[in-house]
């Protein structure tokens, strides 16, 4: 084994998840049911290890099925000592697609950059003050939609 290796195992089993992904984990464990445009469930969970959300996506609009899993989280590659800056996101779904998210939480509202922070694709929500409904808007140019999800478990 190499220094550097040995270094990135070390670094790797004395880190801890950090304050930031642990509220947003906070604010979006559970199964949520979607009303709006969008209707169908998302389930967030913890993966094993607490430095990762797993999202799964059961979805519909305008007639078409959407199916899919999400892994929330801060990169940290090959060799990296410390996780990256942003909470990021790599979403698969049954159609091909493969999308990049960033996720910020602060003082109640959700933000779901698409791709990179300041995009011109984004989610925002607020969650209700018991932060059992999260009501928001997706917004691309030339479109977008309004949706409300109710966690439900």
């Amino acid at each position: 084994m190499t220094q550097d290796a040995a270094i990135t195992i070390i670094s790797q089993q004395t880190s801890t998840p950090d304050a930031a992904l642990n509220c947003l984990g906070d604010a979006l464990v559970g199964t949520w049911r979607l009303f709006g445009s969008v209707k169908g469930e998302v389930r967030f969970e913890w993966m094993e290890g607490g430095f990762f959300l797993m999202q799964r996506v059961n979805l519909e609009r305008y007639g078409q099925k959407h199916k899919g899993i999400e892994i929330i989280g801060r990169e940290r590659g090959f060799g990296a000592t410390e996780p990256g800056k942003d909470i990021k996101s790599r979403y698969y779904d049954n159609m091909g697609n493969t999308f990049d998210y960033v996720y910020e939480l602060e003082d109640g509202t959700l933000t779901i950059w698409g791709g990179e922070k300041g995009s011109p694709a984004y989610y925002n929500g607020t969650f209700s003050a018991e932060g059992n409904i999260l009501s928001g808007a997706w917004v691309w140019p030339g479109g977008g939609y309004e949706t409300t999800a109710v966690r439900i478990k």
